[in-house]
């Protein structure tokens, strides 16, 4: 081999793996801010806790979307984003329900978080393997994906946290009457959620890519949200995922009806 064909080799390796360290570097983050949520639930910071978790989901929408651009996907790639999602969409919500709610119930509180954790890493473990057999859908996601049920919980410990007066912020004043009623019903949501991740529910997954041109109406909307985005994230961020999982539920019960209705 001359050496102007190994330069060119050595180069085109150094490209390769520069390429990989950048998707690389961003499931890093997302699990840095996993792991650091977790640290700030067990000092009492739930607040913080739950904007790690929020910026975690950040760092996860960009690693596979750069993998992608880069064309450096691998199986390497998908079994680190799934690591790091156990720690951050998993472990690290759980925590926070711990400290923040859960704790007060020494019988209960801690196996919900146990079981909350655990059916988020079988919803992960299910998602590679029908990655491997190849039958994922760019439609669809197949369960609650976790991101969606860590969101909720991050978010609604940030309104809460807000309410009561322990971070800055301000909340929707609709939203705001009814957060202690939720808080009373943490540890159902999360067996919900714990049922939803690892169950058959068909979510949307927006991966697909689509031509149509979108209604002036539609671009309305998103500039609506986007503005609400910005004045109350959190309580976006929590209404948004919530109607994600009520959507989802509602269009298996109409699907459902609809097939007694038929086969009557």
């Amino acid at each position: 081999m001359t050496e102007e064909k190994q330069g060119t080799k050595v180069v085109a390796k150094l490209k390769h793996t520069g390429a990989v360290t950048v998707p690389s570097l961003f499931t890093l983050g997302n699990m840095a801010c996993g792991f650091f949520s977790i640290l700030a639930a067990a000092k009492g910071n739930f607040a913080q806790a739950g904007w790690l978790i929020l910026f975690a989901m950040v760092f996860d929408m960009f690693d596979g979307r750069m993998a992608r651009l880069l064309g450096t996907e691998s199986n390497f790639g998908i079994e680190m984003d799934s690591l790091a999602d156990a720690v951050s969409f998993c472990t690290a919500p759980a925590m926070l329900m711990y400290f923040f709610v859960l704790h007060t119930q020494p019988t209960w509180g801690g196996p919900i978080a146990c079981v909350y954790a655990c059916f988020g890493v079988l919803r992960l473990a299910k998602f590679n393997a029908m990655a491997y057999a190849g039958e994922g859908s760019k439609k669809y996601f197949s369960g609650l994906p976790t991101p969606a049920a860590a969101g909720i919980l991050a978010s609604f410990a940030i309104s809460y946290s807000i309410m009561e007066g322990t971070a800055g912020g301000r909340n929707i004043h609709l939203l705001t009457d009814y957060l202690p009623h939720i808080y009373n019903f943490v540890w159902f949501a999360m067996l919900v959620l714990s049922l939803l991740m690892v169950s058959n529910v068909p979510y949307a997954a927006f991966k697909a890519k689509r031509e149509k041109a979108h209604s002036p109406w539609f671009l309305l909307f998103v500039v609506f949200l986007v503005v609400m985005l910005i004045k109350y994230p959190q309580d976006v961020v929590f209404i948004v995922f919530s109607l994600y999982v009520i959507v989802g539920i509602l269009a298996v019960l109409v699907r459902a009806f609809r097939k007694i209705t038929v086969e009557k």
